[in-house]
């Protein structure tokens, strides 16, 4: 049952994202003439070219692409895909109807852009695709997984939004290119997870005295790594800590307290998972 209950959910999760990204298409982007890449853009630049329905040109556009997703991904993948796809296209006509929210070109970039990587983000949690150059960049990071799902679809769509500059003029094609972006880092952010937190590692003379007010004021685990000077090759110690984006400036006092000539490095970290972030702290006593 819980295997049935995860399915679901994630078809659930396939179609919800597919609508949404629809209302992207025909609310923002297809009036404007703003194509942001993949085969959406290229049915958007034939749509304006021939009259065709912007949607079934997608879907027709898709099938060679869904097969190659059955051969190089795997059946459960083809399925997910072609649902996606087949959903995409239909949410995408079914919507066409709908109002357009603005006709100006900026404001249609943006949330165009962002609504659109919402629904295809969603999709792509999920396993499922959209087809197109979305089925591309997957592909591409199945075999390159340092490429993100979204640079990979950026990197696609590249040649799309030339041949949107080609066929309207290379104002719309620098529009389509911003929305792109935008879309893209917003897949990334869905891909990633929403526990945006910082890594802080802290190389001191105090480590000892940093670590423990830490996790007394904060609350926060440390770990300490074994290290050494390059120069001077004496033995250092290396804190690590985890903390969320607003216990930044809380670190940097309990360090400057002890030691203001602390070497202090800190970076993003976009998905946690453990005791304090994800998952709720358990009682392991006996």
């Amino acid at each position: 049952m819980k295997k049935i209950k995860n399915i679901a959910f994630e078809y659930f999760q396939i179609t919800l994202g597919c609508f949404i990204g629809s209302l992207g298409l025909t609310m923002f982007l297809v009036p404007n003439k703003v194509a942001a890449g993949g085969v959406s853009g290229l049915a958007t630049v034939f749509h304006y070219v021939t009259g065709a329905p912007v949607g079934w040109t997608m879907l027709a556009m898709n099938i060679p692409l869904l097969i190659l997703g059955v051969v190089f991904l795997g059946k459960v993948f083809g399925v997910k895909t072609l649902v996606g796809s087949v959903l995409f296209s239909v949410f995408t006509e079914l919507t066409a109807s709908f109002p357009v929210l603005t006709y100006n070109i900026m404001l249609s970039t943006v949330y165009g852009g962002l609504v659109l990587g919402l629904g295809l983000g969603i999709v792509f949690k999920a396993g499922g695709s959209t087809g197109g150059s979305d089925l591309a960049a997957i592909l591409i990071n199945h075999f390159v997984p340092s490429v993100s799902i979204g640079k990979g679809v950026m990197l696609v769509d590249f040649f799309v939004i030339a041949l949107v500059g080609l066929t309207f003029d290379w104002e719309l094609a620098l529009y389509s290119w911003i929305s792109l972006f935008i879309s893209g880092k917003v897949i990334d952010f869905i891909q990633e997870g929403a526990n945006y937190a910082k890594a802080v590692y802290i190389i001191s003379k105090e480590t000892e005295n940093i670590a423990s007010s830490i996790m007394k004021e904060m609350g926060r685990g440390v770990t300490c790594l074994g290290g050494y000077g390059g120069y001077t090759r004496e033995n250092k110690d290396v804190l690590l800590c985890i903390v969320s984006r607003l216990e930044v400036p809380m670190i940097k006092e309990i360090v400057e307290k002890y030691d203001s000539k602390a070497f202090v490095i800190i970076s993003d970290v976009h998905e946690v998972l453990g005791e304090g972030f994800t998952f709720e702290s358990q009682d392991v006593s006996n």
